[in-house]
């Protein structure tokens, strides 16, 4: 089952990618106590999701924080070195935590996966994006297959 607009999330561990190297965290200490963006993708380094989707965020961060999110993070079922080192090549800088759900738990507990096997890719998390106040989802936009319009940051501003 889907997650759904008024639930809380899940409490898988997560890997937050930091200077220090890969920092587990829990979502519900991730999430809990601030407002979050959240934005999932595919695959660290692949075409829509470094020429669109990235930009998308880093592009509206200052205009999402002045709507009341405290956080932007992008999640991809990547390792934290992965997340890591495409933040660094997207210039993210302290605009977006950059987030790896490594064994893809979390993305699996929201009901949020996709098989992109045929991509030699595996099983990888949706495109979509959502608005998390303090671990319950406040907004939910999954991406139909292959479209890039309803997870993007443009469209995540307009409906805050």
């Amino acid at each position: 089952m889907t997650i759904q607009v008024g639930d809380k999330l899940p409490d898988a561990t997560l890997t937050v990618a930091t200077a220090e190297g890969p920092k587990p965290v829990s979502a519900a200490e991730f999430f809990g106590g601030k407002r979050v963006a959240l934005f999932a993708v595919p695959g660290a380094f692949t075409p829509t999701c470094s020429a669109k989707h990235v930009p998308s965020f880093k592009d509206n961060a200052g205009l999402l924080k002045a709507k009341g999110v405290d956080e932007i993070a992008c999640l991809s079922v990547n390792d934290a070195f992965v997340m890591k080192a495409w933040g660094e090549d997207q210039k993210v800088g302290q605009d977006i935590t950059m987030i790896a759900d490594g064994s893809g738990v979390f993305t699996r507990a929201l009901g949020l996966t996709m098989d992109a096997s045929k991509f030699g890719m595996g099983e990888r998390s949706q495109r979509y994006a959502m608005i998390v106040d303090d671990g319950v989802v406040e907004q939910l936009h999954v991406e139909a297959p292959g479209e890039f319009k309803v997870s993007s940051g443009d469209y995540l501003l307009t409906q805050l």
